[in-house]
């Protein structure tokens, strides 16, 4: 059974950071492709970062990039999201996910396993 858990989200001041971890459990978060994604109230889902399976390599949404960084940590079977020079835009609830594509491109919400998500509120 595929588990994702999101955490470290919060409050925090336009310009500041904030660190988003995922905990995996039930497969290996090297073996597929892991994401995370955002819905603010009233929008449909968005991708901000994704990173490959088989060599680990992160792509990011054109609003995030310079200052979202995805990354993976197998022994922890954990994907983090580093966040820098937040702005109120960039409030919503992030989710990770997991989902068993290629990995080249953004995927609907109807796709992969979704955790819960996490609040991230930027004022």
């Amino acid at each position: 059974h595929v588990q994702l858990v999101e955490s470290g989200g919060g409050s925090v001041q336009a310009g500041g950071s904030l660190r988003l971890s995922c905990a995996a459990s039930g497969y290996t978060v090297s073996r597929l492709c892991m994401g995370w994604y955002r819905q603010a109230p009233g929008n449909q889902p968005e991708g901000v970062a994704r990173i490959r399976a088989y060599d680990g390599r992160a792509s990011y949404a054109d609003s995030v990039k310079g200052r979202f960084t995805m990354s993976r940590d197998s022994a922890k079977n954990a994907v983090y999201l580093q966040m820098t020079s937040l702005a109120p835009d960039d409030t919503a609830k992030y989710y990770c996910v997991a989902a068993n594509v290629v990995c080249d491109r953004w995927w609907g919400p109807e796709i992969g396993y979704w955790g819960q998500g996490t609040q991230v509120t930027v004022s």
